[in-house]
């Protein structure tokens, strides 16, 4: 491929069976395009996360973001994220911190908290590439500096970082993260993660 300050990539993926054309094109890039995300958008993102399912309802997540309009708020997040991170992240118009609380309101452990997360996460970013968005999550940051710079209750732990944003270019990144955005998408077969009756046995579904 040629790469010019143009080249924008499609990464969409090879599915065996069919899924969601959302799904299919979802992907996380490095290189963000500078302008802001309209915030219609962003909070219909933020939406998304809202209704994704969790355990009892008690939906444990909570997110802090920063966008580039706020240039203090911005650095205080990007300063929480590790260096290699930042040589790109510092372009994304958005970035979040997502956080999880440790125990239900009741007082007992949420064994499912950090699970409950994930999940929406994934609505989250599911949403965000329906509107034509893209999102990085970067576990590369330092949960203590966030804890201690956000003062973030000791009943929450921060879980990961997000950009988000339009996708940039090729051009925007250093020749090694070229290389590593363009490296093909893979993904491990059903057959290696779909058991049947003893562990690792694989399910008579999928062979």
């Amino acid at each position: 491929m040629s790469i010019t300050s143009e080249t924008k990539l499609d990464k969409s993926g090879a599915v065996d069976f069919p899924v969601l054309d959302v799904i299919r094109k979802r992907w996380s890039p490095r290189a963000f395009d500078s302008r802001p995300v309209e915030q219609e958008k962003l909070l219909t993102v933020l939406e998304a996360a809202r209704w994704a399912a969790s355990s009892m309802n008690t939906q444990p997540w909570r997110f802090i973001i920063a966008t580039r309009d706020n240039e203090a708020e911005f650095e205080k997040l990007l300063s929480v994220i590790n260096e290699g991170n930042q040589a790109w992240a510092k372009d994304a118009p958005v970035l979040l911190l997502a956080v999880a609380k440790k125990h239900h309101d009741a007082g007992w452990d949420n064994r499912h908290a950090q699970h409950d997360v994930g999940q929406a996460l994934a609505y989250l970013t599911l949403q965000a590439t329906e509107l034509d968005l893209r999102v990085r999550m970067m576990g590369g940051f330092d949960a203590e500096k966030a804890q201690a710079v956000y003062e973030i209750p000791d009943d929450f732990i921060p879980m990961t970082t997000l950009a988000l944003g339009y996708q940039g270019t090729l051009e925007q990144l250093s020749e090694k993260l070229q290389e590593r955005e363009l490296k093909e998408r893979t993904r491990k077969p059903l057959t290696e993660l779909v058991f049947g009756d003893t562990w690792g046995s694989v399910s008579s579904l999928v062979k």
